[in-house]
């Protein structure tokens, strides 16, 4: 076993100052062997699975290779962006600048994220007063370059995280626009957890000669998440979900569906069955999909539902659930969605909800990570399948219990057996608004009919 820590990787003390306040000593595999490659100047294509540290991989030796640059000056020509990383999703981005600028925490390196979703406006002052390292989402950048908000002449490292989600996004024309605009003399790093044809045809697009490393065995999954498939209905799943997110082990849970308006539904009916759930995803504004994550993370809400975009850069510690509503049609997206459990080391469970209509996409996850998954025939609980709609704030379990006698109704209207209370408009006196009182009266015309006699 390695005993490789930190100060053995030539980072400067404020750097290894800041990684002992957030509790780092000992770097993780693929940390240990991409900062040595990294502060060579050396083009790198790693490969690791979700959860085994990759951020701290490239911003590290990045900080260190930029510190001779920091400047306490205020003008933004001492500031270029000399670091760029790009990564697919609005929460990934957010992520990895916070851990950038807490890693940066006792330097004068500056770094800023800058996403879409929010409005440019906000993002441009900050970025013309000049970051050193800059992540940004692929077309969010183009915008900045577009209003001449940012330049990338100076360019020196890039990154590129996530690359097989960002060709799974269709990133691949921004993407070719960026590079274009970046200096031909730099250094370029490529992280992905899955290795597929397209990816290696991307490397060879913007990588010289690179180093590969490869920590788990390609499209792997961690062998300290548990995985297991209930097989059940599709007119099921819900009472199914429902009866898992009442165990005991279910205190944290984050559940995927393939699409938004799954999401945004299963969590309207888990919050009628008196669960805190929430939903994240693409149509929900930046500041929504903020607030959601904070509320996960600080376990104000214990059942978050997400779609495949929110597969990538959550970084929830010591989650202990994660459940597949509906297995994803890419079998690449399995492997990320069930990377947010079981991270840095720690155990999980990953538990597929399969309907029939869904086996063959099973069977294609099943080729790609090497392994069969456990199944089960799913227990459906008798009540849910006899009534699947509940009433509103009741748990399913309680809906076959008989209903309480409705109370009997009064054989008339109680109001007629109150004594008279005339309205304050009835009462003739001046305490009346001056208004009621000084309203012209409008003439009304009569018709006077003449009896005959």
């Amino acid at each position: 076993m390695s005993t490789v820590s930190f100060a053995d990787l030539n980072l400067a003390p404020e750097i290894l100052k800041a990684l002992t306040e957030s509790g780092y000593i000992t770097p993780t595999p693929v940390q240990a062997q991409a900062i040595p490659i990294v502060l060579e100047g050396r083009d790198l294509m790693a490969g690791a699975q979700t959860g085994t540290g990759k951020t701290a991989a490239f911003a590290l030796p990045i900080l260190q290779k930029l510190l001779p640059f920091a400047s306490t000056s205020a003008s933004p020509a001492r500031h270029p962006v000399r670091a760029l990383v790009l990564v697919p999703t609005r929460e990934l981005a957010i992520q990895v600048e916070e851990n950038v600028k807490a890693y940066a925490k006792y330097s004068r390196l500056r770094s800023l994220v800058v996403f879409g979703g929010v409005d440019i406006k906000t993002q441009a002052p900050q970025l013309r007063a000049g970051v050193e390292i800059l992540v940004a989402t692929p077309g969010r950048l183009l915008d900045h370059v577009e209003q001449k908000s940012v330049l990338l002449n100076q360019v020196q490292m890039l990154v590129l995280d996530e690359a097989d989600r960002m060709l799974d996004m269709g990133f691949m024309p921004d993407l070719k626009r960026i590079l274009a605009l970046l200096p031909k003399q730099r250094q370029s790093l490529m992280f992905s957890a899955t290795f597929s044809n397209e990816i290696k045809k991307l490397s060879a697009d913007f990588l010289i000669d690179p180093k590969l490393i490869e920590v788990a065995r390609s499209n792997a999954t961690a062998e300290n998440v548990t995985q297991k498939v209930y097989l059940v209905g599709q007119a099921d799943k819900h009472a199914v979900l429902a009866q898992l997110l009442r165990g005991s082990d279910a205190t944290q849970v984050l559940v995927f569906t393939k699409t938004k308006i799954t999401a945004s539904r299963l969590a309207r009916q888990l919050q009628r069955d008196g669960f805190a759930a929430d939903a994240i995803h693409g149509d929900k504004s930046q500041l929504e999909r903020i607030q959601a994550l904070d509320a996960f993370k600080q376990g104000r809400v214990t059942v978050l539902i997400g779609t495949d975009v929110a597969a990538r850069g959550l970084d929830i510690d010591q989650l202990p659930m994660v459940i597949n509503y509906e297995i994803p049609s890419a079998p690449e997206d399995y492997v990320h969605r069930i990377g947010r459990t079981g991270r840095a080391g720690a155990s999980g469970a990953a538990i597929s909800l399969v309907s029939p209509e869904e086996e063959k996409h099973l069977k294609e996850i099943e080729k790609l990570i090497k392994h069969e998954i456990q199944k089960e025939n799913a227990a459906v609980p008798h009540q849910a399948a006899r009534s699947p709609r509940a009433p509103r704030g009741e748990h399913h379990e309680r809906s076959h219990a008989p209903r309480p006698a409705a109370p009997k109704k009064p054989s008339h209207d109680q109001w007629f057996d109150k004594p008279y209370e005339p309205s304050v408009s009835a009462i003739p006196n001046n305490s009346q608004p001056e208004r009621l009182a000084d309203k012209p009266k409008k003439e009304i015309a009569a018709l006077l009919v003449r009896r005959a006699s």
